[in-house]
């Protein structure tokens, strides 16, 4: 008879609960969801008598692990599924929340109409092996077609990213900020600079509207915590900047393709104010796209490292005070980091350290470290496999290697890299962040990378996985190719 493990306890339970790291869109299947649809699946294969006390047991344990869990029927098993936990599975909640929780009185009950499996806290493997518990969670397994936007109070403010010195896109600023002041009255922010294009300045008709703009200014004014969903207007790089700007928790974006690419930019401009009206009645899906978190750490300039790159005797960093003294600088990238040479004409020797453990040094222009949605950009213009955003993972490819073996990797998301100079590396290194902030580094300077505890959510116009390989069909032309003509009827059949 199957039973829980010691894990399985009041205070690993409570531990189990501990928030993701990774903000949880609503009507997501949690892990313990996932594992008890996946044993209650497996009863045809044993006998009825067998299944029924498999899943007393279970459901005694889910009981435990979630007080307001309920009856669950397989519709392998038992026809359709039937769910009412605490959480919604599927569908499009009336509440309005960006957040894990659904709102209260939801308890709406829905069809699922695919699986997820994956390892859960509650997991054991044979009659007596489980994983320990542990309470450092990075994130939950998600699935893609379940994460819906939803809000918790009606949306007040919007931030408007415009794309500068763009004069095709000042008439869909005008009409789309026109519509949520005049129409959905909302309070509208704009950035300094976008409202001293003299186009704005001289127009009359536009004076009345422009007077109602909040501003701000980069690096000098906080907005994190002003603003409740984002729209762009522009190409890729607009959606890139709208990031920076947030080093926390970044709210909803929805991102009009009005530029070159488009390719993190799903929606048309034409009919904006139904598919604007749509989002904020929080009817819509969302892909959570994760972003690294990097720390820069610089030594202060005509002061001597003591030990050559900061590095023990072993290869592994050298302990040493809590960066007293040094430079210190944090951003969020959605895209990439690279390291590269430079105006130098030397090689780049760069060292790469995976939680601690040193995996390669870097010969060659240098390397790029990505999140999935970085992936499509410049890691796959130096061979890298493209990664859907919803996987959790950190891509680290090289920059014309001097190695035919060096191949880019994909490790899991949560390792935390750093990169450093080596000891025999002739010239510095510069690094950039999403292409922005680009700064040189020296020996003694170390960059650590970890995925960030703060995803992007961008709004999709249909769902996660459609909207990705249309924009890969569209913009990148993927698999595009005149296919093969068929034989003919007469030659098929003398075949």
């Amino acid at each position: 008879m199957w039973q829980p493990c010691k894990s399985d306890t009041a205070e690993d339970s409570a531990r189990s609960h501990v928030p993701s790291l990774w903000t949880e869109a609503p009507g997501v299947l949690s892990l313990e969801q996932a594992d008890h649809s996946r044993h209650q699946c497996f009863s045809d294969r044993s006998p009825h008598s067998l299944t029924m006390e498999m899943e007393q047991e279970k459901m005694h344990v889910n009981k435990e692990l979630c007080p307001e869990s309920a009856a669950y029927c397989c519709s392998a098993c038992h026809g359709d599924e039937t769910w009412s936990y605490g959480h919604p599975i599927r569908g499009r909640a009336k509440s309005r929340s960006l957040s894990a929780s659904p709102a209260p009185g939801s308890t709406k009950e829905f069809r699922r109409t695919r699986s997820l499996h994956g390892p859960c806290p509650v997991t054991t493997f044979g009659p007596k092996a489980c994983v320990l518990q542990n309470p450092q969670t990075i994130m939950h397994i998600q699935d893609p077609a379940s994460q819906r936007l939803t809000w918790n109070k009606s949306p007040k403010s919007v931030l408007v990213v415009k794309k500068v010195r763009d004069a095709s896109l000042l008439q869909p600023f005008k009409e789309l900020c026109t519509y949520l002041m005049e129409e959905n009255n909302m309070v509208v922010y704009v950035e300094k600079k976008v409202l001293e294009d003299p186009a704005i300045v001289n127009d009359e008709n536009f004076g009345a509207v422009k007077k109602k703009f909040c501003t701000f200014r980069e690096d000098y004014d906080d907005i994190s915590n002003q603003i409740d969903f984002i729209i762009c207007l522009g190409g890729d790089g607009t959606l890139l900047y709208a990031s920076s700007l947030f080093p926390g928790s970044v709210p909803p974006v929805m991102a009009f393709h009005l530029g070159s690419l488009g390719f993190l930019t799903p929606f048309n401009f034409e009919n904006f104010q139904s598919q604007v009206t749509q989002v904020i009645e929080g009817n819509a899906a969302v892909v959570l796209r994760s972003r690294l978190k990097v720390r820069v750490v610089k030594e202060p300039r005509g002061r001597k490292v003591p030990v050559p790159n900061g590095l023990s005797e072993n290869g592994a960093p050298a302990p040493g005070p809590a960066d007293s003294g040094k430079q210190v600088m944090q951003y969020q990238v959605l895209n990439e980091v690279v390291i590269d040479r430079g105006p130098s004409s030397y090689l780049s020797n760069v060292d790469v350290y995976l939680d601690g453990h040193l995996i390669t040094t870097v010969q060659g222009d240098g390397v790029i470290v990505s999140t999935p949605t970085g992936s499509t950009a410049y890691a796959a213009a130096a061979g890298a496999s493209m990664i859907h955003p919803n996987v959790p993972a950190i891509m680290i490819t090289p920059i014309c290697p001097h190695s035919l073996s060096f191949r880019p990797i994909v490790v899991p998301a949560g390792v935390e890299l750093k990169i450093m100079l080596s000891p025999e590396a002739r010239n510095t290194a510069w690094v950039s962040f999403d292409g922005r902030k680009r700064q040189e580094i020296r020996h003694g300077d170390s960059i650590s990378i970890t995925t960030s505890r703060y995803p992007l959510p961008s709004i999709c116009v249909r769902d996660p996985v459609s909207d990705w390989f249309e924009s890969l069909a569209q913009c990148l032309h993927w698999n595009v190719r005149k296919k093969q003509a068929h034989f003919p009827e007469e030659e098929e059949g003398e075949g």
